[in-house]
C-alpha cells in the first residue's frame, strides 16, 4: 500500500465495509450455486459447470489384490482400461474436472450412464447416491480447515464403483486418501483382498474421519472465543463468531445429506454392497450422526457465545448508564441550589452574610455525600 501522508479519510471505512461485503458474498457463493447449463439441455449433457481449479489433469492409477500392487501416475486415462476391465481391483483417482473428453471416455468404454456423469461435473452436488445396472455413483463433500483464517472449504468428491474398478473424480489436487493407499501398499488389514464396495468404504470413512479432525479444530477456535467474550468482548470477537458460525454452514451442508446417502449403501438399497461390506458401511454411517450431532452442538454453543457477547456490551451499556445516571442525580439539587441563588434578588437575606458563600458549598458538599451514602447503602453503587 502507498504511504499517504494524509489523515484517514470516511473512503477507508467505506473500504473496510466492502471487504466485509465481498466475503459475506463468498460465503453465501459457496451455499447458493447458480446452474451453467443451459436451459433445456438434453439429461447427461457432459458439461463441466464448475469452477477449473487445476491446470492440467492428473490421473493415477492403483491395481491390486491380495498378492501385488501396481501404482503409477497415467498420461491419459485410455492407459487404464485394460487394467479397470479385468479382475482384481483396479482405483483410477482423477484430478481435475475440466477436460469432458476423460470424462466422455470413461463413459464410452465402461458404459457408464451418462447421468452419473453429469453429476460428477457438476461440482455443487449434494451428498447423494445413486445405483445403476453395472454401477453406482457416490457423491460426498471433503472439507479442509484453513487455521489462519478459521474458514472451511468444501469439494466434491465422485465415486463410480464397478464389479471391478473404481474411478474417482476430484475437484483439485490434494486429497485425505493418503492412509487408504498407504494401507493398500502395506497390505495391512483385509483391504487387499476385499472387492470394490470395501474400497468405497474406504475412502468414504477416511472423509467421515476426516470430518472430526476438522470438527475438533473449530472446537478450538469457539474455546478461544468463548475466554476473550468473557474477558475482553470486543467487535472483532463478534466478527470472528459470525464469520464461524457462517463457516458452520458449509460444514452443516456437506454432513446432513450424508446421512441419508449412506443409509441406502447399508440398507441394502444398492446391489454392488455384499453383505459383509454393509456391516462396516453402518459403522461409517454411526460416525456420520456422532458428526451431525457434533456440528449441531458447536452450531449452538456458537449462538451461546454470541447471545454472551450480546449480553456482555447490554451489561457494560448498563454500567455505564448507572454511573451517567448517578452522576445527574446528584447534580440535580446541587444545581437547584446554584440556580436559587444566582438569582441575585436584592434582598436575599444571605447575599450580606459574610460567611453564606462557604456555608452554601459545605451544604452542597454534605447533599451530595449524604445521597452518595444513601446509592451505597441501597447497593446502587
Amino acid at each position: 500500500m502507498p504511504d499517504d501522508p494524509k489523515p484517514p479519510t470516511p473512503q477507508k471505512k467505506k473500504k473496510r465495509k466492502g471487504v466485509t461485503a465481498r466475503a459475506g458474498k463468498r460465503i453465501m457463493n459457496r451455499l447458493v450455486h447458480r446452474a451453467d447449463k443451459a436451459p433445456g439441455s438434453a439429461p447427461g449433457t457432459l458439461i463441466h459447470t464448475g469452477e477449473r481449479k487445476v491446470d492440467e489433469v492428473r490421473i493415477r492409477l492403483i491395481d491390486y489384490d491380495g498378492e501385488k500392487l501396481i501404482e503409477k501416475t497415467l498420461s491419459g486415462v485410455d492407459e487404464s482400461f485394460p487394467f479397470a476391465a479385468r479382475p482384481p481391483v483396479t482405483w483410477v483417482n482423477i484430478d481435475g474436472l475440466h477436460d469432458t473428453t476423460v470424462i466422455e471416455a470413461v463413459r464410452e468404454r465402461f458404459g457408464v450412464h451418462p447421468l452419473a456423469l453429469e453429476d460428477v461435473l457438476s461440482p455443487n452436488q449434494r451428498p447423494k447416491v445413486e445405483g445403476y445396472p453395472k454401477h453406482f455413483l457416490v457423491v460426498l463433500r471433503m472439507l479442509s480447515f484453513d487455521e489462519a483464517t478459521t474458514s472451511v472449504t468444501s469439494e466434491q468428491v465422485s465415486l463410480i464403483v464397478g464389479d471391478h474398478y473404481l474411478f474417482s473424480f476430484q475437484e483439485r489436487f490434494g486429497d485425505v486418501f493418503e492412509p487408504v493407499r498407504g494401507r493398500l501398499r502395506s497390505a495391512k488389514g483385509r483391504i487387499r483382498t476385499r472387492g470394490t464396495d470395501y474400497l468405497a468404504y474406504a475412502l468414504i470413512d477416511a472423509i467421515v474421519d476426516h470430518y472430526f479432525w476438522i470438527l475438533e479444530k473449530v472446537g478450538d477456535v469457539i474455546e478461544e472465543l468463548e475466554e476473550a467474550v468473557v474477558s475482553e468482548p470486543s467487535p472483532d470477537v463478534l466478527h470472528r463468531i459470525h464469520h464461524l458460525r457462517r463457516e458452520m454452514l458449509v460444514v452443516r451442508r456437506a454432513v446432513w445429506p450424508l446421512r441419508e446417502a449412506l443409509g441406502q449403501l447399508y440398507r441394502g438399497e444398492v446391489g454392488q454392497i455384499t453383505e459383509e461390506t454393509r456391516l462396516f458401511m453402518r459403522d461409517v454411517y454411526d460416525h456420520t450422526v456422532q458428526v451431525i450431532d457434533t456440528t449441531e452442538t458447536l452450531r449452538e454453543v456458537l449462538s451461546g457465545a454470541m447471545d454472551l457477547y450480546l449480553s456482555g456490551v447490554s451489561n457494560r451499556m448498563n454500567e455505564v448508564m448507572k454511573v451517567l445516571t448517578i452522576i445527574a442525580t446528584i447534580f440535580i439539587p446541587l444545581g437547584f441550589f446554584a440556580g436559587l441563588y444566582g438569582m441575585n434578588f436584592e434582598y436575599m437575606p444571605e447575599l450580606g452574610v459574610r460567611w453564606a458563600y462557604p456555608a452554601l458549598l459545605g451544604f452542597m458538599t454534605a447533599v451530595a455525600a449524604g445521597m452518595l451514602w444513601a446509592f451505597r447503602r441501597k447497593g446502587w453503587l
